[in-house]
């Protein structure tokens, strides 16, 4: 049709007739008509959202909509309309003023301009996605975290961090595709990376792997009385690599995640209660039930030591020098202070109420007897006899 019409004014009044349209659809029409079908369509999906999910992902759904750059998206929808519109409306004014053979020769360099354009459009908005879908997450995993017991802090750092950085490296890769670049190389040489960068760097591996072990199996938590091997303190950090513990000396400890996974640990806060164990002696010529009694007194009116579970005492064994009481009692909550406060004093109160009423704690002691057919004396005449050798009591000459 624009073809057809050969008079210079019709085409000059065509022309301005386009550029005017152009113009007013352009500049007036086309940015309140995207402003209003984004305001409609975003009505429509929070309505959906606040019908359809729950309470716990309110909060995410709000991290969304604004990290979501609502201005941004909209300015860029009406700058590609807008380019589109005027694009078509020069081809419109070359074809009408007989100069479309132009069109053909600038067809591949705009065919290559709208395909990188969309390329690189294409690599903005996965990249933007999922940095904006990363906070979502991380918005996410903290509600659920402070809903939940079962989550620790150092759980849900971890697993934020792991979401994050796979939906980057997911997002990464996808870029690359759009760009043609081929993958396939890529995946081969990191393959070979990964080989030497496992044999070179087998311990921090294995260290990386324990770290992800402890963080599902929960042996202990930041803020527990752990012993570790030969290492005891409290737990102030647990990284991906290594968990970090202050001893009561007060020294900082830091132990590998490897070393940690494959030693025994003992958790003296899982159960919010310790038992401790000790022992006193009684000399055998004592009354164990009534040093039981006594015992157990002592061990109830101690105000470190729980009442539930009860305390007891109870005889335990014949030793050496003594028969053996075993003082079983209960410190809640479990803490080192508590459980050498509570000792100290048993120690002390027992030793008080057994010697005010006449119980012996003994020393060790071991007693000497001789057969009933030799006496002492001649006990001592025959290890002198064997001291000289001549059996005549008399030192022998030379040294012996």
């Amino acid at each position: 049709m624009l073809s057809d019409i050969s008079s210079t004014e019709g085409r000059l009044a065509v022309t301005a007739a386009i550029v005017l349209g152009t113009l007013a659809v352009g500049w007036l029409l086309l940015p309140r008509a995207v402003r209003a079908g984004e305001e409609t369509v975003s009505g429509w999906v929070g309505r959906l959202l606040d019908e359809r999910l729950s309470e716990s992902t309110e909060g995410a759904v709000e991290t969304l909509r604004e990290g979501i750059p609502a201005s941004f998206l909209l300015r860029l929808a009406v700058g590609l309309l807008q380019l589109a519109l005027f694009a078509l409306a020069g081809v419109a004014v070359l074809t009408l003023w007989g100069r479309f053979e132009l069109v053909v020769a600038v067809l591949p360099v705009a065919e290559n301009a709208v395909r990188v354009g969309g390329q690189v459009i294409a690599s903005a908005v996965l990249l933007g996605g999922a940095y904006v879908v990363s906070d979502v997450v991380e918005t996410y995993v903290g509600e659920l975290s402070a809903d939940s017991d079962r989550i620790t802090a150092h759980q849900e750092q971890l697993l934020t961090r792991l979401v994050q950085v796979g939906l980057l490296v997911l997002a990464a890769i996808t870029v690359l595709g759009i760009w043609g670049v081929n993958l396939g190389g890529l995946l081969v040489g990191a393959g070979f990376l990964g080989i030497v960068l496992g044999m070179a760097a087998r311990q921090t591996l294995g260290s990386l792997i324990a770290g992800f072990v402890l963080m599902f199996a929960r042996p202990f938590e930041i803020g527990d009385w752990v012993e570790i091997g030969s290492e005891e303190g409290f737990v102030t950090d647990i990284t991906i690599m290594n968990t970090h513990m202050r001893n009561f000396d007060g020294e900082y400890v830091v132990v590998p995640n490897d070393l940690v996974a494959n030693q025994a640990i003992t958790n003296r806060s899982r159960e919010g209660r310790l038992r401790i164990h000790m022992e006193v002696g009684i000399g055998y010529d004592d009354d164990p039930d009534e040093a039981s009694e006594i015992a157990e007194e002592v061990l109830t009116d101690v105000g470190v030591i729980a009442n539930n579970p009860r305390p007891y005492a109870i005889p335990s064994g014949f030793g050496d020098s003594a028969i053996l009481l075993d003082l079983r009692f209960w410190i809640d909550p479990p803490t080192p202070q508590a459980r050498w406060r509570s000792k100290a004093l048993v120690v002390e109160r027992i030793q008080e109420r057994f010697a005010d009423a006449g119980i012996s704690i003994p020393y060790p002691q071991r007693t000497v007897s001789y057969p009933p057919e030799k006496t002492a004396t001649d006990a001592t005449v025959e290890r002198v006899e064997r001291a000289d050798g001549n059996g005549d009591g008399r030192p022998r000459d030379g040294p012996v």
